[in-house]
């Protein structure tokens, strides 16, 4: 009898907690083409981006308008094809992101199919939202290699520097957004590629391609609110690791002593992006639990969100009006990742939650 009402006791504050816990808004959905980056702008512009990782592919950038997409900037912009030239051109776009002075920056690794960046065609192309017009393109010469993807990327207004994550072959893009000028750290640090002991185990299997485990390097990022740290981390493992912006600013540090600024703050998820709130509170999506998981300013976690919709939680955007929106990639549906086979049922997603 007393184990009965345990349990009985036990799913009712289950159902409790599901009950309680912020509910998922659908904004937009799209039941053809995979996603990955939303950015939501001070106006409450909506910007989705879609990579070129199939043959499956549309448009690189969308604006949502009226539940729509239509290509961002334009049609032209939007077209490349293989052979042509992609340096003005979305060839591979893998997300999007509004700073506080409501700048948009679309981050083009240019690297179909996870292959080898296109002819030097990966950029960072900022846009005035006031009149959607293209202010500065950023490029990469020297500091990336044709085997980098640009993964994500946060901005400092303030000091006028963008950080950008390579999850191609590890490492933190330091760009200069007055010069134009960037810089590579940390490629050959642990904090930026995954542990070689941890499976990364989802949907009861660890995720491989091709016959061969899946190791994503340095992915998520995110820039605390009083810019003083920047966060960051891999998919496949659950450490994450912080470290002082001021480091990362200082050119004339050398690689031993950029290293040593490194903090390892332990385990604390999977994860692929990561967002502050106001508050100083870091949201990140687990794509193994189909969860949200807050960590508070005294670094504590807990899970924020649970819920089956949230396959594979992507990229996030928070906003002044206290949402954050949350894409759902859905990664580990892929063919590639499944001898073949498409095992997606649901359309890929962009939901707002409010935030605590």
């Amino acid at each position: 009898m007393m184990k009965k009402l345990s349990l009985i006791f036990s799913l009712l504050v289950t159902v409790s907690a599901i009950a309680q816990q912020p509910k998922l808004r659908s904004v937009y959905q799209d039941n053809t083409y995979q996603f990955t980056g939303v950015a939501m702008s001070a106006k409450g512009r909506l910007f989705v981006t879609y990579p070129r990782w199939s043959d499956t592919y549309k448009y690189g950038v969308v604006e949502v308008v009226n539940g729509q997409a239509r290509p961002f900037p334009d049609e032209e912009t939007n077209n490349w094809q293989p052979g042509q030239d992609g340096k003005n051109k979305w060839v591979c776009v893998q997300t999007a992101f509004v700073d506080d002075n409501d700048y948009l920056y679309i981050v083009d690794p240019a690297a179909p199919k996870l292959g080898k960046v296109y002819d030097g065609s990966a950029k960072v192309v900022k846009y005035d939202l006031n009149t959607n017009q293209a202010v500065k393109t950023y490029r990469f010469p020297g500091t990336i290699d044709d085997q980098s993807y640009l993964n994500d990327i946060r901005v400092d207004t303030k000091k006028q520097v963008a950080y950008l994550t390579n999850s191609g072959t590890g490492g933190i893009v330091i760009l200069d957004l007055n010069t134009g000028k960037s810089r590579q750290v940390l490629q050959a640090h642990k904090s930026v590629h995954p542990d070689p002991y941890v499976k990364f185990i989802i949907d009861g299997r660890e995720l491989k391609k091709q016959g061969q485990p899946v190791a994503f390097q340095s992915d998520g990022i995110a820039l605390s609110p009083d810019r003083n740290d920047l966060y960051y981390k891999t998919i496949s493992d659950k450490k994450l690791f912080r470290i002082k912006t001021a480091a990362l600013n200082d050119s004339t540090l050398t690689g031993q002593q950029l290293a040593a600024a490194v903090e390892d703050l332990g385990n604390i998820a999977n994860t692929d992006g990561m967002i502050f709130d106001s508050k100083g509170n870091l949201y990140l999506g687990d794509p193994t639990t189909y969860s949200m998981i807050q960590v508070t300013t005294d670094l504590k976690s807990h899970t924020w969100i649970s819920d089956p919709r949230l396959i594979w939680p992507d990229t996030y955007s928070v906003t002044k009006q206290g949402y954050i929106y949350i894409t759902t990639s859905q990664i580990q549906k892929q063919p590639d990742y499944n001898e073949g086979v498409n095992k997606r049922t649901s359309p890929y997603e962009v939901y707002q939650v409010k935030l605590p």
